[in-house]
């Protein structure tokens, strides 16, 4: 699964860690991301969404069925 979220379009920040000896590393910080199914009324089937956790906040303010309308415009298959 990648780390991307497909409401927000949050994607893994990158840069450097730092050693107590100031040695610097690479590294990620991946957004929090988790597989949701939402059920969708208006066709009477159930969807399923990479979301991270502010896209589950994003879908609980404006409805699942506005937000599908929005990838949808995007260009996603849903």
């Amino acid at each position: 699964m990648s780390a991307i979220c497909q409401v927000t379009g949050r994607k893994p920040g990158f840069g450097k860690s730092v050693s107590h000896s100031h040695k610097r590393t690479n590294r990620r910080w991946d957004p929090n991301i988790q597989r949701k199914t939402y059920y969708l009324p208006s066709e009477g089937r159930r969807i399923t969404l990479t979301v991270s956790a502010k896209g589950i906040k994003t879908i609980d303010r404006d409805g699942i069925e506005a937000v599908v309308a929005r990838l949808r415009a995007r260009g996603e298959k849903i």
